[in-house]
């Protein structure tokens, strides 16, 4: 029954994440933000929305590691998203296309990552209240992070003008009303989904970190990988790749907001140092994918792109590596 009930509530963030990415689109196109800063910005945070419920809802049960786990291990889930584009779109190469808008937001995303890995190591004992100063640090950086890309998507992202809109596309009124309810719809699925694996990691015995990192981590990812797609597949490819480096930007953000929920100390000081291989696996596949989307590398193995292939062995590699441990 717990299986059904997890699969479930998979299910229904799926299908609220495909339809984020429809309306958020919709917003892209009504307001003229732009669908990069649409992607990295507001795509990113709802489709990141199911991470950080799982956390909080993690903190509620008293099970940390799941949080910790879940928003480090979605890190590296999101770049092997990356290798599923190039995979799926072999006739185009769509990442390499749009690289140069998207450095900024990489380059981000794994200064961030970083960051949560040095405030790790480096364990400030300084708190005001129960938030400590690193959750601090990475809020201030997340903010600032997005005020950078903001500043930069207005000159990069000229994917359409006004009267480029087509014309079966919704009012503005529409897109963010639908938008609200499909995040209403991963509110509710999310904690439902949490407590099922909660269950599952005591049925197994496998623990809540290795579940946390491997299964939470790849269903709280789902909707990332279904709005890319769904977004590549109505052309709207720089909100697709915004999506998926915006939402590691969120993730490390969502770190910082987990402490907020945590009243037991500081958030970053009770996770454990084993999340450090966990972070350092979600920091090197994000610059080796940052870098394979600026680098020409055009060899293939087989029907697979080099970087693609070597961003899916290495995902497979720390969850092996991760199973040694448990």
């Amino acid at each position: 029954m717990v299986w059904i009930t997890f699969f479930l509530a998979a299910a229904v963030i799926v299908f609220a994440a495909n339809q984020l990415a429809k309306y958020g689109d919709v917003i892209a196109l009504r307001t003229r933000l732009g669908r990069m800063f649409i992607g990295v910005l507001l795509l990113a945070g709802a489709t990141s929305l199911p991470e950080v419920l799982t956390s909080i809802s993690s903190i509620n049960q008293s099970t940390p590691d799941l949080a910790a786990g879940n928003l480090l291990g979605s890190n590296s889930f999101n770049m092997v998203l990356l290798a599923i584009i190039d995979i799926l779109n072999r006739d185009q190469r769509i990442l390499r296309k749009a690289a140069m808008k998207h450095a900024l937001t990489g380059s981000l995303a794994v200064f961030m990552i970083a960051l949560v890995v040095l405030l790790i190591m480096a364990d400030i004992k300084i708190s005001f209240g129960w938030l400590g100063l690193d959750s601090l640090i990475l809020i201030g950086t997340y903010i600032l992070a997005v005020w950078l890309i903001q500043q930069n998507s207005s000159s990069l992202d000229k994917s359409f003008e006004l009267d480029e809109i087509p014309s079966n596309t919704p009012g503005l009124f529409t897109g963010i009303v639908g938008f609200l309810l499909a995040s209403i719809a991963l509110f509710i699925a999310t904690p439902i989904m949490v407590r099922s694996a909660n269950h599952i990691a005591e049925i197994t015995g496998l623990g809540t970190s290795f579940i946390g990192t491997t299964l939470v981590a790849l269903v709280t990812s789902l909707p990332e990988l279904v709005t890319t797609m769904a977004a590549i597949k109505i052309g709207a490819n720089d909100m697709a790749i915004g999506n998926l480096f915006g939402s590691n930007m969120f993730n490390m953000f969502a770190i910082g907001l987990t402490d907020l929920f945590y009243l037991n100390g500081r958030f970053l000081a009770n996770i454990d140092p084993s999340f450090l291989l966990i972070g350092m696996f979600g920091l090197i596949m994000t610059a080796m994918a940052l870098i394979g989307n600026i680098a020409k590398l055009e060899k293939r193995i087989l029907f697979i792109e080099i970087d693609a292939f070597a961003l899916i062995m290495l995902y497979i590699a720390s969850i092996w590596l991760l199973y040694l441990r448990t």
